[in-house]
């Protein structure tokens, strides 16, 4: 059986897939030749990350499909609901890169906290003749201990930051519409742990009593934060999203940013991706990374692991 892992996979799980006795094959394949490719050679198994769109027109016209396996956790780039319809198994590796996203979300914290992302653009260029002033421009950071975190969406990255936060001494408020309450273990490394029971909250109340707001739900239709919820939110707030593009307003981002409403934007996921706008690109209040959130060697390795897993005990099984 035929492998094609179309946005590439670890080490890791080509090996774990070649052991059960499966051909891997990692050529990257235009999106407009992705269906040609998958009859032409007869392959029983496509695996994308988010670069690969799995739309209907692959889906209805290569016969040969048996599974759709996408590294990661959201969904949005496969027709799900069809691929099912039509009989093909679809998988994915939700808690796979928990840890990487939550980590990243910290990466962005402490940089827009301490003025890291606009220190780093100006030091190479005036730190030899301003470093004075740039010394007093950063001088006013703050601290993440002993501030409130809301998390937006509490599934298995929203824990993993919660548990992180936990960790770091904050106030963790977390909001989500199919969760109650979740019980978060903060291990240490010495093999002790603490649990803590968090109830999740209304939205409203996310935005008006956090200090650093970040956002883990999945893609939607509509803006999850506009105008009116920067409205509601404190002063000087600071914004994550390290989810899905387009659950934040970018125009009511950049404003709140250039009213002081909003401290600092930290964006690994843009509306506009692959060309984001200029506006966000060029501001110096928001931290970027280009949609790197599981983009870790251990995640990596993790998601192939598993997604190997699942392709066997599927394909074996049949």
């Amino acid at each position: 059986m035929k492998i094609l892992a179309n946005d590439g996979l670890s080490e890791s799980g080509i090996i774990a897939l070649e052991k059960a006795g499966f051909e891997v094959i990692t050529t990257k394949v235009a999106q407009e030749q992705v269906a040609n490719y998958i009859n032409t050679n007869n392959i029983d198994v496509l695996l994308v990350r988010s670069a690969t769109k799995v739309r209907q027109d692959i889906i209805d016209n290569c016969p040969s499909l048996k599974i759709i396996g996408r590294g990661g956790v959201g969904m949005d780039n496969i027709d799900v609901t069809h691929a099912v319809e039509k009989g093909i198994h679809v998988i994915n590796t939700p808690a796979a890169s928990s840890e990487s996203v939550a980590e990243l979300v910290f990466a962005h914290l402490f940089s827009g906290a301490r003025f890291l992302h606009d220190a780093n653009r100006n030091m190479p260029l005036e730190g030899d003749s301003q470093f004075n002033n740039l010394k007093k421009a950063y001088a006013d950071g703050i601290e993440l201990r002993g501030k409130t975190i809301g998390i937006i969406g509490f599934g298995r990255i929203g824990r993993e930051v919660a548990r992180m936060a936990l960790g770091l001494g904050m106030k963790v408020l977390a909001t989500d519409k199919h969760v109650d309450e979740a019980v978060i273990k903060v291990d240490f490394y010495n093999g002790q742990f603490i649990n803590v029971n968090i109830e999740t909250e209304p939205l409203e109340d996310i935005f008006k009593h956090s200090d650093f707001i970040t956002i883990h739900t999945p893609a939607m239709g509509d803006h999850l934060i506009g105008s009116e919820e920067f409205a509601m939110m404190k002063n000087g707030v600071g914004i994550i999203n390290c989810a899905r593009g387009g659950v934040i307003d970018e125009v009511a981002l950049i404003d709140a940013l250039d009213e002081g409403k909003v401290l600092f934007a930290g964006l690994d996921v843009f509306e506009e991706e692959p060309t984001p706008a200029i506006q966000v690109l060029m501001h110096p209040k928001v931290s970027m990374t280009p949609h790197i959130g599981a983009a870790t060697l251990e995640a990596q390795d993790r998601i192939g692991t598993e997604l190997a897993a699942q392709i066997v005990s599927l394909l074996k099984n049949d």
